[in-house]
């Protein structure tokens, strides 16, 4: 995920299906939102991370505690 364009449309890809969610049922949209919030994003914004040579494979845990990556914002959605 070193390709800033791939990693947005990593990023983007759940979007319809939560969005879907939304009209279909409110316990399926919480749960997938937390899902994409916690678990996903986690492990997208970790292997970008990864990646890149910012952070370290024992770090990698720290990417699914939530605002961990805000940090490497920059970084994420930027840098190339």
């Amino acid at each position: 995920m070193k390709n800033i364009l791939i990693y947005y449309l990593s990023i983007l890809l759940p979007i319809p299906l939560i969005l879907w969610a939304v009209n279909y049922n409110s316990i399926l949209f919480t749960i997938l939102l937390l899902l994409y919030s916690t678990i996903y994003r986690g492990f997208t914004d970790g292997q970008r991370l990864l990646e890149k040579r910012i952070i370290v494979r024992s770090e990698f845990w720290k990417s699914f505690i939530p605002f961990w990556s805000s940090k490497y914002f920059r970084q994420l959605y930027f840098e190339k």
